[in-house]
């Protein structure tokens, strides 16, 4: 497959796409040393992921020339790669603890039965990461599942996949993680060979190829851990503080080019400090350059994904045509052949535009009216979506009263996309978000476990004659 360069809009890498068979064998090959994996014992496992931690450590510039390459982006791409290193250690550093299971105890309701418990992980997770942060959402579900003493195939986006090859070797660098740990490369085929030959998947992406991946492992009766899409909506109550709020509503919604599940993409800021809040937003956008001369630096980085962009602008012309305006930016700009797109704030928008109702996953920030919270939960809650949420407000008591009125899996108060730093905070997605168990928290490890209950009578156990009428 050629793969494009985000920023320059040519294609210059090619992606050598693992076949069906390849997907086979490595899927066989892991399988045949999955049990050794889990009977190692938890402090071997932590051992290796930790010398994983630190081949990458040794590899992180040549991780991050490929990743910035993939990403068109430089400094996000350096906080990816240390991010991806501190969740190994976190993880590495709790996975024993969140092991242990309770000492062995009576049966609540038969005395006579003592209960052990036993977890038992599945023996091959199927991990299908995005493009978007590529080495972390590539890394967050593989890393635990292997900690817990399962083999994990992995497919990488093949949009952003250049960084693939450095981290494969990372990976031989450690023979027994080898045998356990296989990377696959390849687009929507691979995937689908992926989920055929696992025995649970953890997928991120859309939501139309996530309910597609929910169908067929219900068909194979496997379990399906599904982060998917967001229209994380903001709330702006008239009490607050603007600075702080415009800020965290324009890293969010403008940080890595909206290029991120949990970007704020609705905003209503209640009546009363409507034009207050879009004139200081406006004022911090106008300064801001685009990054497409790393010599000269910017904030702004180009869209990764050549697909998307084509989508952002046709929202933003259907909001045109429906009445909206456009007050900053609203439009793709081609330079040096990359994609580029300044931080755009609409307003005059309603809920029949599908700028409020589709994920747009670009710099678009559209600002909405509301005259009281009832309305402003309303039309917060008036989405297919229920990923993530903010509500600004001086009152903490108020802001997390309506808070917990929001139907997403994880809220921001007084600030945006926390969801995206605090990774100890378990959470699930609502509605079409995603599906089953919190990738943030303890849960994010025990869900590669299942549960064993070891029954022991120390009684007599009864008859036939007990059953007698």
């Amino acid at each position: 497959m050629k793969v494009r360069n985000p920023r320059t809009g040519k294609y210059d890498y090619v992606l050598h796409v693992d076949t069906i068979e390849n997907i086979n064998q490595k899927a066989e090959n892991a399988r045949a040393h999955q049990l050794d994996w889990q009977k190692s014992g938890v402090e071997f496992r932590t051992q290796q992921l930790m010398q994983f931690a630190e081949q990458l450590e040794s590899r992180k510039e040549a991780i991050f020339e490929q990743l910035s390459i993939d990403t068109g982006r430089r400094k996000i791409s350096r906080i990816e790669i240390e991010a991806v290193i501190g969740l190994i250690k976190g993880r590495c550093f709790t996975a024993q603890k969140h092991m242990q299971t309770s000492e062995e105890r009576p049966s609540f309701n038969l005395q006579s039965v003592r209960i052990r418990q036993q977890l038992i992980p599945y023996p091959l997770v199927g991990a299908i990461s995005p493009w978007n942060f590529p080495l972390l959402l590539a890394c967050i579900d593989a890393i635990p599942a292997l900690l817990a003493g399962s083999a994990v195939l992995l497919k990488p986006s093949e949009v952003t996949p250049r960084f693939i090859d450095i981290i494969e070797q990372a990976i031989e660098s450690l023979p027994e993680l080898n045998k356990v740990f296989k990377l696959i490369r390849g687009a929507a085929e691979a995937g689908k060979q992926v989920v055929n030959c696992t025995d649970v998947v953890c997928f991120t992406g859309s939501v139309a190829t996530g309910r597609a991946i929910a169908v067929r492992c219900a068909e194979r009766f496997i379990p399906a851990f599904l982060e998917l899409g967001g229209k994380d909506p903001a709330i702006v109550l008239a009490d607050a503080d603007l600075e702080i709020t415009t800020d965290a509503i324009l890293l969010s919604g403008a940080g890595a080019t909206g290029q991120a599940c949990q970007s704020l993409e609705r905003i209503y800021v209640a009546e009363e400090i409507h034009d207050d809040f879009v004139d200081l937003l406006l004022k911090k956008i106008n300064p801001l350059e685009f990054n497409n001369d790393y010599d000269k630096g910017g904030q702004l980085g180009p869209l990764i994904f050549d697909k998307q962009a084509m989508k952002i602008q046709e929202q933003i012309q259907d909001a045109k045509d429906k009445g909206a305006t456009v007050l900053s930016g609203g439009k793709i700009e081609n330079l040096g052949g990359g994609l580029w797109m300044k931080p755009t704030v609409i307003v005059d928008v309603t809920h029949d535009m599908t700028i409020m109702t589709e994920e747009t996953f670009g710099p678009v920030i559209p600002v909405m009216k509301f005259t009281s919270e009832l309305d402003a939960i309303k039309m917060a809650n008036d989405t297919d979506y229920g990923l993530s949420a903010s509500v600004f407000s001086s009152n903490n008591d108020k802001a997390i009263q309506l808070a917990q009125e929001i139907d997403a899996g994880g809220i921001s108060i007084n600030d945006a996309s926390l969801t995206n730093k605090v990774f100890d905070a378990e959470k699930n997605a609502f509605k079409l978000s995603g599906l089953y168990g919190s990738r943030m928290g303890a849960e994010g490890f025990t869900r590669f476990f299942r549960k064993k209950a070891l029954l022991i009578q120390t009684e007599k156990p009864g008859t036939i004659h007990s059953q007698s009428e």
